[in-house]
């Protein structure tokens, strides 16, 4: 029977050392202890030969076949303390049975199976022994008339010497195997924990990727409301500038002048977009935040910004800047008005803009429709536009086809409700309901 894999590995054994060592230190011990128990037993073959009737070279030449076992206790511990036992009542391989019994405790064998070879090691010493020393004793009473050793006398010393040979090896034997096995479960433990830490590592990375990605997705709506509507109105007026310069020039200044306002909101709006952006880096640079501390810095740069966002007061004002571009809009209003959450506010007026942005894009000269109702528990908003009017110049405004998809991250990520689609009457309709929690302070 050979020791376990784990024993190998706590022992420095790996197939690709020599035989059955994985380190030079262990083949140079073992080959080591093989010659000095082969030399113990080719001198002690000597004294078996006289005792056997065998020829003295045929007793040496057991001895050191019988010694040179002891190579292979680290294979198989097992066979090394059966040979060890056999030899015993030929009185040889004291240092092969010591070795064999640490060797054979201190691997991964079965405990019972260690038990057995153990005891019957030391059954087998306890007769050898208490066969000497009787003898002794009666060779002491032949030489010495006056030496008188009592029954306890043979036994004793038999037992303190069978102990003596047996239990130091035995008791060393499983301190390092147990010792050996507590080191390997470390081990596993440490593995354990190192492999942990590397998932919790991966998973606040795909975390701080997801929430780098949710944030890039916020500022690529906000860029897409306010570039979207402001220069959408401003291509509108530049149109109707174009079309009405030489015709009526008070009309041109005045439209010109939106022109120029609209452009100065969209820059005031993209800089503090861009503002809100450079703080978050700043406070970045100094104090390295972690990685799983990603998604929550994300998630207060997202509310900082929200707080500073347009609301519903700002409404009517975003009404009166698409009948100054010449459509027909009308604004109606139910329920009693309130204040309600930032990002409330901020994601209705969002869906406002960006559908009376389509009607510039797509319906020209269309009468729009705003509705805005206050409920207990919800504000929703609606804008409705009839179809186009053939007869109204065409701004060519390019399209991405992300404005419906916006608008429907932003409803659905407050746990709203979104519907878009035509009407009937060649329209089209946008819907949106909110919920709105708790009233702000």
């Amino acid at each position: 029977m050979t020791t376990t894999g784990a024993h190998q590995d706590a022992t420095g054994m790996t197939p690709g050392g020599l035989w059955w060592w994985g380190r030079r230190r262990s083949a140079v011990l073992d080959i080591g202890l093989a010659a000095a128990s082969a030399l113990e037993c080719g001198i002690q073959g000597v004294g078996f030969a006289g005792q056997a009737g065998l020829p003295v070279p045929v007793g040496v030449l057991f001895g050191l076949l019988v010694g040179s076992v002891l190579l292979v206790r680290r294979r198989w511990p097992i066979v090394v303390v059966l040979v060890s036992i056999s030899v015993t009542p030929a009185e040889m391989g004291y240092l092969m049975g010591i070795v064999g019994l640490y060797t054979l405790a201190a691997s991964e064998v079965p405990r019972r199976i260690t038990a057995a070879l153990a005891g019957m090691s030391t059954v087998a010493v306890f007769v050898v022994t208490m066969v000497r020393v009787r003898q002794d004793v009666a060779q002491a009473d032949a030489g010495q008339p006056d030496f008188d050793a009592s029954g306890w006398y043979v036994p004793v010393v038999a037992v303190f010497l069978t102990l003596g040979l047996n239990a130091p090896p035995v008791l060393f034997g499983l301190y390092i195997g147990a010792r050996r096995r507590l080191m390997e479960s470390l081990r596993e433990r440490a593995d354990s924990l190192e492999q942990e830490l590397s998932l919790l590592a991966d998973r606040a990375e795909q975390r701080a990727q997801w929430a780098r990605q949710e944030e890039r997705t916020r500022i690529a709506r906000e860029m897409h409301d306010v570039v979207a509507h402001r220069v959408s109105l401003m291509v509108v007026h530049a149109a109707a500038l174009q079309a009405v310069a030489l015709k009526d020039p008070q009309k041109a200044v005045k439209n010109a002048a939106l022109v120029g306002d609209m452009g100065r909101q969209a820059l005031t709006e993209l800089r503090e977009m861009l503002g809100v952006l450079r703080e978050g880096a700043a406070a970045e640079v100094p104090a390295p935040v972690p990685l799983a501390a990603v998604g929550r810095a994300a998630a207060a740069a997202a509310e900082a910004a929200s707080e500073d966002g347009p609301c519903l007061d700002a409404l009517e004002e975003l009404v009166e800047q698409s009948r100054q571009a010449g459509a027909v809009v009308e604004l109606t209003v139910l329920g009693e008005a309130r204040a309600y959450a930032a990002e409330v506010e901020r994601t209705a007026y969002r869906v406002v803009q960006e559908a009376l942005t389509n009607v510039h894009k797509h319906a020209a000269g269309a009468k729009v429709v705003v509705r805005l109702a206050h409920r207990a528990a919800e504000v929703a908003m609606q804008v409705e536009n009839g179809p186009s009017d053939a007869e109204a110049a065409d701004a060519h405004l390019p399209s991405g086809g992300n404005g419906l998809v916006g608008m429907r991250e932003r409803v659905t990520r407050l746990g709203g409700v979104f519907v878009s689609g035509p009407t009937d009457a060649g329209g089209f309709r946008v819907s949106a309901v909110l919920p709105v929690g708790e009233r702000a302070a």
